[in-house]
């Protein structure tokens, strides 16, 4: 009889995405560490320099070798496309530097290896944004107020 896995309950309905509560903290961690090492760090390469990026998210493995994080650059220029792509290349070239920035600054046993990827919740968040705002939705969303009160 096979004993009950301790991570039975780290399905992918839960709010933390099946993240344990040690892999949530480190990856808050490095999101902080990489976003003082993104704003201070001066890079070489031209598509860098000068670059505001925000850190949002940074997503670790649960042998917390590898993290994912997700980044905005600030361009001023809502879908501004070429720009975050040109960033994300960039970012992946310079990781092996930036991981050794993060390295020094985080107490782990091994630095995670650093992936970039664009992150998408302010587009998901302004196409929410606009169904709701069209009318046959805010028609509905009345009804619903009003049957409520």
């Amino acid at each position: 009889m096979r004993k009950p896995s301790r991570g039975s309950s780290r399905g992918g309905d839960s709010p933390t995405g099946g993240r344990s509560q040690r892999q949530l903290r480190v990856g808050e961690e490095i999101r902080h560490i990489l976003s003082d090492v993104l704003r201070r760090a001066h890079f070489r390469d031209p598509d860098l320099a000068g670059a505001v990026i925000t850190v949002t998210e940074v997503r670790v493995s649960p042998d917390l070798k590898n993290a994912t994080a997700f980044v905005m650059p600030l361009t001023g220029a809502a879908g501004a496309g070429d720009d975050t792509d040109t960033v994300l290349k960039a970012l992946d070239r310079a990781q092996a530097y930036i991981r050794t920035l993060v390295a020094s600054e985080i107490n782990l046993r091994f630095a995670p290896t650093l992936s970039f990827k664009r992150d998408t919740s302010f587009d998901t968040a302004s196409r929410i944004e606009s169904v709701l705002q069209r009318p046959d939705v805010r028609a509905d969303l009345q009804k619903d107020d009003e049957a409520d009160a």
